[in-house]
C-alpha cells in the first residue's frame, strides 16, 4: 500500500487500527489505462474505479463502510484477475461483485452486462429493452457511466449505438482500449 493511502486511512477513518483485517479491503492496482481503485467486501468487489482514490474512499466510507484499510490477502486475487485480463489471458472475471454502491436501477443495468460475452457489444437500447424499460435510454447510459466496478462489470461493452461508443467512467480512450483489447471492431 502506498504511503498516501495509509495516511488517508489514518486521517479519515475513525476506526482505522492498522492491524487486523479491515471490513473493506482498499488499495490501488495499476493497469495499462491508468490506476484503478479497488475495494473488496466480504460479498465481493465493491469498487474497481478510475476515480481519485480520495473520492472513492469517501464514497465507500459514507455509503458502506466502517473499517476500511489494506488487506493484500483479499485484494491480490482481484489484482491477479485484472492483470490477467489486461494480458489477454482472462475473458471472464470469476471474482464476485458487490453492487451496493449502485442504485437499484443501476444494479439491474449492470447485472445485465455480466451476460454480454467477451468480444461482443450491446447497445443502450438493447439493455433498456431487456430490463423492460425501452424508453430509459438516458437512464441506462447514466447507470453505465457511474458503474462502481468498471472493467470487472463490463460497461465498456455497452455502446450508445452502431455509430457512437457513448461515455465511459474511464473516458472514451479507455473504452476504445478495452474494446480493442477484446478484439471488438
Amino acid at each position: 500500500m502506498s504511503g498516501d493511502i495509509d495516511a488517508l486511512l489514518r486521517v479519515t477513518s475513525p476506526t482505522y487500527r492498522g492491524d487486523g483485517p479491515p471490513d473493506i479491503a482498499f488499495g490501488i492496482t495499476e493497469s495499462p489505462i491508468g490506476p484503478l481503485v479497488v475495494a473488496v467486501t466480504g460479498r465481493g468487489v465493491l469498487s474497481c474505479s478510475f476515480d481519485d482514490e480520495h473520492a472513492v474512499f469517501e464514497r465507500i466510507s459514507r455509503n458502506v463502510g466502517t473499517y476500511i484499510g489494506p488487506d493484500p490477502r483479499r485484494l491480490d486475487p482481484v489484482r491477479r484477475e485484472i492483470d490477467a485480463y489486461f494480458a489477454g489471458r482472462l475473458r471472464a472475471f470469476t471474482t464476485p461483485v458487490d453492487l451496493q454502491l449502485a442504485t437499484p436501477f443501476a444494479r439491474t443495468v449492470l447485472q445485465m452486462l455480466t451476460a454480454v460475452p467477451y468480444r461482443t457489444t450491446t447497445t443502450h437500447g438493447e439493455i433498456a429493452e431487456r430490463i423492460g424499460r425501452p424508453r430509459a435510454l438516458r437512464a441506462v447510459g447514466n447507470a453505465l457511466v457511474v458503474n462502481p466496478v468498471c472493467v470487472i462489470v463490463p460497461c465498456h461493452r455497452a455502446v450508445e449505438g452502431a455509430e457512437a461508443l457513448g461515455g465511459y467512467a474511464g473516458g472514451v480512450a479507455a473504452k476504445e482500449y478495452l474494446l480493442r483489447l477484446e478484439g471488438v471492431g
